[in-house]
């Protein structure tokens, strides 16, 4: 990290920018989720470059978690490398997103929802990220096991104590939504945003969950939107080497690649081609549709498939003929593997 970045002066000419829910906040269409591709194993080199040239694109927010790796904490670890090495200027130009209540340490109090936990996780966080604080603090998903009324005072201390600007919510059901968002007004802060995971394959979001968000004036960026890369296509023939079913990542299951979602998904992709897009650009200008939905995580491993998905915004609209054939081949596949957070309670 010799070479001194310089951003460029066009980076906010193409990009657009949509507020979240009822707020005045607003996030670019594309944010940057850290949660692969940031760990141990990476080239610190390349990481660092991808990073910059999502900045030089437009993208403002970087969105983490304290296990992102692996090890849990490394990619919190290695942006705050690069935020302080690159972009400790444009530190009021960036939106930075972190969560915590899965499995971070040993012991009772590493992992979870009490007040311990979360409190605790974001201290830890803002070291390894050398922040003075975090735009958004999430509660990474919901703990039947601690009052929902603990979880959300955590999150109403660290806005109180400047710790966090804004507070979220991810892998929520619609019910629990609904009640956490009381539950913050009541503690004089709300809910900025929810993080679900959304794609094609994954629609359960839309019968229950975005009417709450609407009626609640909560904002949406969804997670996941390309099915963990089965909507890149890249599995249609076979396994690649570069995969993240290769690398054997425990979120890609086995059950995921069938001959049903495969024939799926080359429909889907004939739709794509059909459109002059691929299948993922397609894929990410279908969650961007909804207007309840203000950005979409992408993650990348390449600057060149970075600028390929952000190329997708050049054509986000639908005809009603075209939603209604992708609606016949855009049905559930068995991908959402936070269901278990999603449906307590």
């Amino acid at each position: 990290m010799t070479d001194t970045y310089q951003p460029l002066d066009s980076r906010y000419t193409t990009m657009p920018y949509q507020p979240v829910g009822r707020s005045g906040l607003k996030l670019p269409r594309f944010s940057l989720g850290l949660w692969h591709n940031f760990g141990q194993n990476a080239n610190a080199a390349d990481a660092r470059a991808l990073l910059l040239r999502a900045f030089d694109l437009g993208i403002t927010h970087f969105d983490l978690a304290n296990n992102y790796g692996p090890p849990p904490g490394a990619a919190e670890r290695f942006f705050g490398e690069i935020l302080h090495a690159d972009l400790a200027a444009h530190r009021d130009e960036l939106i930075i997103s972190t969560k915590a209540g899965y499995p971070m340490w040993p012991g009772p109090y590493g992992t979870d929802g009490s007040r311990k936990h979360l409190l605790s996780s974001l201290d830890q966080s803002l070291k390894r990220m050398r922040l003075d604080y975090v735009d958004i603090f999430y509660s990474h998903r919901f703990d039947p096991d601690t009052p929902l009324e603990e979880t959300m005072g955590a999150l109403a201390t660290a806005v109180l104590q400047g710790k966090a600007l804004y507070v979220g919510l991810s892998s929520y059901s619609a019910k629990k939504t609904r009640e956490a968002a009381a539950l913050l007004r009541q503690m004089g802060v709300r809910c900025l945003i929810h993080q679900p995971s959304y794609s094609m394959l994954n629609r359960w979001i839309e019968p229950e969950l975005l009417p709450a968000l609407q009626d609640e004036g909560i904002g949406c960026i969804v997670f996941s939107p390309l099915a963990q890369g089965l909507l890149t296509g890249k599995y249609q023939q076979g396994i690649p080497s570069d995969s993240r079913k290769a690398s054997g990542a425990a979120s890609f299951r086995d059950n995921y690649i069938t001959p049903e979602t495969l024939e799926r998904i080359q429909k889907l992709a004939a739709i794509a081609e059909r459109r002059g897009q691929s299948l993922a650009q397609m894929s990410l200008a279908w969650v961007l549709r909804h207007p309840q939905v203000s950005s979409a995580l992408i993650g990348a491993s390449r600057i060149s498939q970075l600028e390929e998905n952000i190329a997708a915004l050049s054509n986000t609209r639908f005809s009603p003929e075209e939603l209604a054939e992708i609606d016949l081949w855009a049905t559930d596949a068995g991908l959402n593997i936070w269901a278990a957070s999603s449906n307590a309670g």
